[in-house]
This record gives C-alpha cells, sequence and structure tokens, in this order.
C-alpha cells in the first residue's frame, strides 16, 4: 500500500510531460486568433468592395435624378438595381441598399446617401459564439454645389497624324465632354477650355488681340528665315530664331499686324513657368508667327458645349512639342485675370471649385523658343515643363496626363511626375485607348462629387 502511494506520489512531480498539456491548451487560443483576423479580412474586403459599389451606385442615381431621367418617387427602386448589379461579392450575406434624398436648400446642393449592410458568415469565430460579421457603409452625392473648370490641353503636333490619333483625339475629347457637361445641374456649375498646342499656341488674331495690351511685337516678324546649326532652324520663327542664337534673315518690307497668324510664343523667363498677370514687356506675351500654328485658336473657359466641340473638330496636327506652353496657358484659362479671363466664381455656401488641366500628348518635348531641335527629345524643355507643373499643382490645380507612344519613343520623364498622383497619369500605346483613358479620367472628375 505505501509503495502505490510513493508512486502516486512520484507521479504528481514529475515534470517531463507538462509542455505538451501547456502547449495544447495554447493552442486553442492561438488557433481562434488566427482564425478570427482571416474572418475579418474577408469582412474588411467585403465592406471595400460594398464601398466601391455604393459610390459609383450614388453617382449614377444623382446623376438620373438631376437629369430628370427618374424621378423622387424613384430613387429607391433605381439604388437596389445599381447597387444589386455593381456588388458581386459572393460572401455577403444578404446585401441591401437604403437611400435618403435631400432636396436643394437656398445655396446648398442636393444629395443622395447610400447605405448599405450584409454580413459574413464565419468560419473560425463562430467556435466563440459569433456565427456573423455584420458590416455597414455610406456614401453621399452632391450635386449643384462642387464646380467644376476643366482644362483640356490638346497635342496638336505633326506626329498626331500618325494612326489617326488626331482624329481618336477628337472622338474622346468630345465623348469627355458630353460626361462632364452631364454633370451640371445649372449653367454655369462646369466650365470648359480647349488650348490646341504646338510649339506655340493660337489666341485667335481678332480685333482685341491685335490691340491687346498683354502682347509684345518686338519679337515678331513674317517676312524673313532663320540659319543655324539645326536643319529644322529654317522654320523657326524670329523669337525662336533669336531665342536659339541662330541667324535671322529680315525679307525685307515693313510688317503690318494685320499678317499676324494669331500665335503666341514661351513668355520670358521665369514667366514662361508661372502664372503672372501680363503687365510689362518680361510677362507680356510674345507675338510669334510660327509656320506650324495650330490651326484651332484657344477657346476660353465657356459652357457652349457647341462652341468647345467645334474648337475641338477644327484642331488638325502639324509643329514640334512644347507641353510647357500647352499646361501653363491651360492654367490661364483657370484664371480671373488678361488674356483669357476666367468668369467669376463667387462664394457659394458649401460649394467647392475644382480646378483641373487635362493635358494629352503623343510625344516627348523637343522644342520651344530657347531649347530643342524640334526632333530629338529636349531635357532642357523638360525642365521648364516640371517647374510650370510644380507651380500649378501648388496652387491647387489638379493635373491629370496621358501619353500616347506609338512609335517606341519611350516613357516621358515628366509626365508621370507632372500627374496629381499615380492614378492621373495614363500611358497609352494605341490610338482606341484613348477613348478609354479620358472615360476613365470623366469617372474620375466625376466622383470628385461624392463625399463620404
Amino acid at each position: 500500500m505505501h509503495a502505490f502511494f510513493r508512486l502516486i506520489s512520484r507521479f504528481r512531480r514529475d515534470q517531463r510531460g507538462n509542455i505538451a498539456v501547456i502547449f495544447v491548451i495554447a493552442l486553442v487560443p492561438i488557433l481562434t486568433a488566427v482564425g478570427c483576423a482571416i474572418d475579418y479580412s474577408r469582412a474588411s474586403r467585403a465592406m471595400s468592395s460594398m464601398q466601391s459599389a455604393l459610390d459609383s451606385t450614388a453617382l449614377m442615381v444623382s446623376k438620373d435624378l438631376s437629369q430628370g431621367t427618374i424621378t423622387t418617387a424613384n430613387i429607391g427602386t433605381t439604388a437596389q438595381a445599381y447597387f444589386s448589379a455593381l456588388y458581386t461579392d459572393t460572401e455577403a450575406q444578404s446585401p441591401t441598399v437604403t437611400a435618403t434624398y435631400t432636396v436643394a436648400n437656398g445655396t446648398l446642393g442636393s444629395t443622395i446617401q447610400l447605405t448599405g449592410s450584409a454580413s459574413i458568415k464565419t468560419d473560425f469565430m463562430q467556435i466563440v459564439g459569433l456565427p456573423n460579421v455584420n458590416f455597414n457603409t455610406s456614401s453621399t452625392a452632391a450635386w449643384g454645389a462642387n464646380l467644376l473648370r476643366v482644362a483640356l490641353v490638346l497635342d496638336n503636333t505633326g506626329s498626331m497624324n500618325d494612326y489617326n490619333k488626331i482624329g481618336a483625339l477628337k472622338t474622346a475629347a468630345q465623348n469627355l465632354v458630353t460626361q462632364l457637361s452631364g454633370l451640371a445641374k445649372n449653367n454655369g456649375d462646369v466650365y470648359i477650355s480647349v488650348v490646341p498646342f504646338e510649339i506655340d499656341v493660337n489666341v485667335g488674331n481678332t480685333t482685341a488681340n491685335l490691340n491687346a495690351s498683354w502682347l509684345r511685337w518686338d519679337l515678331w516678324d513674317p517676312n524673313g528665315s532663320c540659319t543655324g546649326t539645326y536643319i529644322n532652324a529654317t522654320v523657326m520663327s524670329y523669337a525662336a530664331c533669336l531665342g536659339h542664337n541662330f541667324n535671322w534673315h529680315h525679307v525685307g518690307g515693313t510688317a503690318n499686324h494685320a499678317q499676324w497668324n494669331g500665335c503666341v510664343g514661351d513668355r520670358d523667363q521665369s514667366n514662361d513657368v508661372n502664372s503672372v498677370a501680363p503687365s510689362s514687356q518680361p510677362t507680356n506675351f510674345v507675338a510669334d508667327q510660327d509656320t506650324s500654328c495650330p490651326a484651332a485658336p484657344i477657346l476660353p473657359l465657356t459652357y457652349n458645349w457647341t462652341a468647345v466641340n467645334n474648337t475641338i473638330n477644327a484642331m488638325t496636327a502639324q509643329g514640334a512639342t512644347n507641353q510647357t506652353i500647352g499646361l501653363q496657358w491651360g492654367w490661364l484659362s483657370l484664371l480671373q485675370q488678361s488674356p483669357l479671363n476666367a468668369p467669376a466664381e463667387p462664394t457659394v455656401t458649401g460649394a467647392t471649385y475644382q480646378h483641373i488641366i487635362i493635358l494629352f500628348t503623343d510625344g516627348l518635348n523637343t522644342g520651344d523658343r530657347w531649347y530643342g531641335d524640334l526632333s530629338d527629345t529636349s531635357s532642357s524643355v523638360d525642365n521648364r515643363m516640371k517647374a510650370v507643373c510644380a507651380n500649378a499643382k501648388a496652387a491647387q490645380v489638379t493635373i491629370y496626363t496621358v501619353q500616347i507612344d506609338t512609335d517606341g519613343a519611350g516613357q516621358s520623364a515628366v509626365l508621370p511626375s507632372c500627374a496629381s498622383g499615380p492614378g492621373n497619369f495614363f500611358m497609352l500605346t494605341k490610338p482606341s485607348q484613348i477613348a478609354t483613358a479620358f472615360a476613365q479620367i470623366g469617372t474620375s472628375i466625376s466622383k470628385l462629387r461624392v463625399a463620404r
């Protein structure tokens, strides 16, 4: 009997197998914690997908309502139909959406608030008595309050003729105009300007411009030719010829300003990359006589959509590439100052003005008033462009850049960083992709009107 008790006592004191027992006991909460993380990750993914579906649904319902496609009585059923089509997460149980419409009140715009909810059936958390994880999120679309000012800065250089890129650009740009103009509840909610560019821009040889105080004529001569070390020097204007330190040969005769073709070149540095209003020779704009001047003059901000589409349709392809001047004039078109005098932006309670530049180009910078041979990429022109991009973004202008490379020249050294973010730069290789890129930009701009 005593031997039995001694055996029990030794077993009680023996700790050699305790580690296995402790491990088994600890394994349960460890596995439970890991399982909970997995279940919550699934729920988080499903909620993120729901948020995206709600954002798109809110935007589409608000557009339908603002355009009269549906009435307020149809908001709930329309929202549910859009949401059901967009939200396809197979793990979400019983997804539902509710809509709340608030009519415009005074200066405050109309809103539609959507709230979505669903649940995820758990795989691990049910062990601890939680068979489901419920989640919900919401999105609000507002219109008539956030106001858009958009500059279309469009490449009209000679290479745009290749593969009919100019034709594809016209179609895509006009589709974007339709997309953005459809966001306007009232005239003036959306304004669009058009800035066709090559090495220069065309402001139009109107009587008002011929007599404008913001023009300078000291670098204008329509009667002469340039000789220099570049084979393309012969097509340079007087301003570009002198800027490159080449030789200008005046043919003779008295030049009449009525001969001016409306072309304008780069301002003196550093006013070629800023938005200072013209007031003296260094800040005034250089009247130029570029033989490849864009056929379509700049169109200032307007909501005359026929005029916008007519300007786009009038574009032709010729000349070298100077994205700097296109960006500067796109920026100037958004400002209430000479020479383009954008419409005033009266203070509206609850309203936000969005200033946006969309730059499209098919090539790399090849020349400006001072740099480049008009054929090969010029890092000096790139540096001028970097400066105007930085200055415009510092002034709270949102920039989208689109590059199409059909000849293997490679990605621009400037365009990705010029864009306001990685999602604002588009790299294309086929003309057929232009329409898709512009549609995505339109959707991105539209979502600026969605507030969570």
